[in-house]
């Protein structure tokens, strides 16, 4: 349940940023080598400990290491509609 709430606040910030489709389009291209990006996110936790929260990371890097995850992850990234 942490992890689907983590995944909608970065939808929601890649949406302000305008790069939900970037890195859509990024990570289906990362495909079976998302699990390499999932270490790599577990590495740079030290310095990504200072923009942003642990619990964010660490759920971002969950989603990279599960398939069915992070393939969930992309279509909410294509289909994001904001509310307000």
């Amino acid at each position: 349940m942490e992890i689907q709430k983590n995944r909608e606040k970065w939808i929601e910030s890649l949406y302000k940023l305008r790069l939900q489709n970037l890195t859509a389009t990024f990570l289906e291209a990362l495909g079976p080598m998302s699990l390499l990006g999932a270490q790599l996110v577990y590495l740079s936790q030290p310095v990504l400990s200072s923009f942003i929260p642990r619990e964010q990371s660490q759920d971002f890097a969950k989603i990279l290491e599960d398939p069915s995850e992070t393939e969930i992850f992309i279509e909410a990234l294509r289909n994001y509609e904001p509310t307000s």
